[in-house]
């Protein structure tokens, strides 16, 4: 079981915070925020402290839609969508690895929601996070 980083109820997430925790992927983290500010200017990021996992998350929403769910690691961070069956065609057809595509194939089901975690390591990850958001925002 991985360690929950951002566990302690009265420290907010501050950039500080974030990048003390996740250490050289922090470029990353720069790099996929600069992409959405410029890309999708429109999005909400919203930092919540979760009970019943014990930690903060971050949930990316345009309006009342869920693009993403973000959480810290130790040296890293992790990025979760959530899918219906519906788009399971153009993420098939995406240009995301095949690794994430037999994931979001066998990954256990929520009611009719599957999901596609990135452990963000590489500058491939955020590929393929950019393509994973242009589907999520595909699919009404």
């Amino acid at each position: 079981m991985e360690e929950h980083i951002l566990s302690d109820k009265d420290q907010y997430p501050t950039e500080e915070v974030i990048y003390s925790h996740i250490g050289d992927a922090k470029n990353f983290w720069v790099s996929i925020f600069a992409y959405i500010k410029s890309h999708h200017p429109d999005f909400n990021p919203e930092w919540k402290y979760y009970n019943d996992g014990k930690c903060w998350l971050l949930k990316i929403t345009r309006k009342a839609k869920t693009i993403f769910w973000l959480s810290v690691l130790k040296e890293s961070f992790r990025i979760t969508f959530y899918f219906g069956d519906k788009a399971e065609p153009a993420i098939l057809a995406s240009s995301i690895s095949d690794t994430l595509k037999n994931q979001f194939k066998n990954s256990k089901r929520y009611n009719k929601i599957r999901g596609i975690t990135l452990n963000i390591s590489s500058d491939n990850d955020i590929e393929d996070v950019k393509s994973l958001v242009a589907i999520k925002l595909s699919i009404k």
